[in-house]
């Protein structure tokens, strides 16, 4: 058999389980199958010698689609290396094929194993390691007290997703000095979610590579997958050192490669992803704010209304005491319009004794921000001032900020609206965050120029994006 044949029969394999697997089924368990292109990317990321023997571990293998690109790459580029792969699935939909792919693996010489069990429920107990792991693991939210949630933590692994349970146990299943090779959606570098187990990851191993996509849609098109993906290479008990940086439009475009000093990427918070020069000046850049909401003595805080449990005291007309009820889309032009004539939702809010002190925010000043972008819109981050004299009921699509749960002063709450909605705020945040949400643990970890510059800023007439440059340029100059 050819190497590449095997290839294209583990990738027919593939379109022949999608098709037959039941959607819904596939939707619970969180499975999204590797394409053919994106394996082949994640098997070139993986460093092994010319010869001995390397030990292969391929967790969710599902129709074996990793383990076939990797194991015909190793047969092509070290032909003297002995390969022992270990196949961990529990889908028995997808143990057939998983085992014609073993099988073919078999035929260019690896040593095969295949483990028809959960995955989480094998690798708890297992004292096996492997000097290589390459993995697309299944990718849905943990529910508290499930079987898998309650082994991971006994584990002592907190997370939210199984993806990121399957990428720390993978990880502690490595040989010192071996390699593990993951597509999973980049939400684990940011947030508090996934902060115990990013500093975990991180505490074990160096990250050497990452891959990004440009197209959040086409990597996984077949699928309807709109998260973005992105890929991880990390070797165990490394000293954390430069960073390869790949990135291309999808797994079938050209690819861009630079080298960055670890320190880049590699944060005490979060993992940043500079993938070309523009990003890596968008971080530089941000270096020049030094200031947190916390350090300027703000909060920020989501707003409290849900509105389909707050449906008996939405009105939409005044014709009884109310309160403005804002919604992100009376946010037009980074101004608030309430009420707002086109929007059909209903822009009242009826004061209620019982319920009004723990939905209404206390009249005042606010830095209100969506945490959800529209497709129309070019920026991730839309910022815009409520100014009323009439206490505010606040939707819960919208974060705002506030100083102890009452106003600013409205020359801050202006300083900090121009400095969200500029351009190179927004560049950064693109290159901090992993998703499109702006969520109220983003702004908080977000950097803004002192109390002092944020006033200037509300001072200015200039365009935006004109006077935040200027504003670091002059304490540039200054320095």
């Amino acid at each position: 058999m050819m190497v590449m044949d095997m290839v294209g029969r583990a990738a027919r394999r593939r379109e022949t389980a999608l098709a037959d697997l039941d959607e819904t089924e596939r939707a619970a368990r969180g499975q999204f199958f590797t394409p053919t292109a994106v394996a082949k990317i994640m098997a070139r990321l993986l460093k092994v010698p010319d010869h001995g023997v390397v030990r292969v571990l391929d967790p969710g293998a599902g129709s074996g689609m990793l383990t076939a690109t990797l194991v015909s790459h190793l047969a092509t580029v070290t032909p003297s290396l002995r390969v022992h792969v270990t196949a961990v699935e529990d889908d028995t939909s997808l143990l057939p094929a998983l085992r014609e792919t073993l099988d073919d693996c078999s035929v260019l010489g690896a040593e095969t194993r295949l483990i028809a069990e959960d995955y989480v429920s094998w690798a708890v107990t297992s004292d096996e390691r492997f000097d290589l792991v390459i993995q697309n693991p299944p990718y849905h939210k943990l529910r508290v007290d499930s079987t898998a949630d309650v082994l991971l933590r006994n584990a002592g692994i907190v997370v939210p997703n199984i993806y990121a349970g399957f990428m720390a146990l993978a990880a502690r299943q490595l040989t010192p000095g071996g390699q593990m090779v993951a597509i999973t959606p980049r939400s684990w570098m940011n947030g508090t979610y996934y902060e115990s187990f990013r500093r975990g990851l991180l505490d074990r191993a160096a990250i050497d590579a990452i891959h990004t996509f440009a197209s959040r849609s086409s990597v996984f098109g077949d699928m309807g997958v709109l998260q973005e993906s992105i890929i991880v290479s990390v070797t165990s008990n490394a000293i954390q050192g430069p960073v390869r940086l790949y990135s291309s439009v999808d797994q079938a475009s050209e690819t861009a490669e630079r080298i960055v000093p670890g320190n880049q990427v590699v944060t005490p918070d979060f993992v940043f992803v500079p993938a070309s020069r523009s990003d890596a000046d968008a971080v530089s850049w941000m270096a020049s704010a030094t200031r947190t909401l916390a350090d300027l003595g703000l909060t920020v805080s989501t707003g409290r209304v849900v509105d389909f449990r707050s449906r008996d005291l939405l009105r939409h007309s005044p014709d009884q005491p109310c309160s403005p009820m804002i919604y992100p889309a009376n946010i037009v032009e980074r101004t608030v319009q309430h009420p707002r004539t086109r929007l059909r939702k209903p822009q009242w809010f009826a004061i209620d004794s019982t319920t009004a002190s723990k939905l209404l925010v206390p009249a005042g000043v606010y830095v209100l921000v969506k945490r959800f972008s529209s497709k129309e819109e070019k920026r991730r981050i839309v910022a815009a001032v409520w100014d009323d004299d009439r206490a505010p009921a606040f939707d819960n699509k919208l974060n705002y900020i506030h100083r102890a749960g009452h106003g600013l002063d409205p020359g801050l709450a202006r300083g900090l609206a121009i400095w969200l909605n500029s351009t190179r705020v927004d560049d950064y945040f693109r290159v901090f965050s992993g998703h499109t949400q702006v969520n109220a643990t983003d702004l908080r970890h977000m950097r803004f120029p002192s109390h002092a510059e944020l006033l200037e800023l509300a001072r200015t007439n200039s365009d935006i994006d004109i006077a935040v440059e200027q504003l670091f340029a002059a304490r540039r100059k200054a320095a």
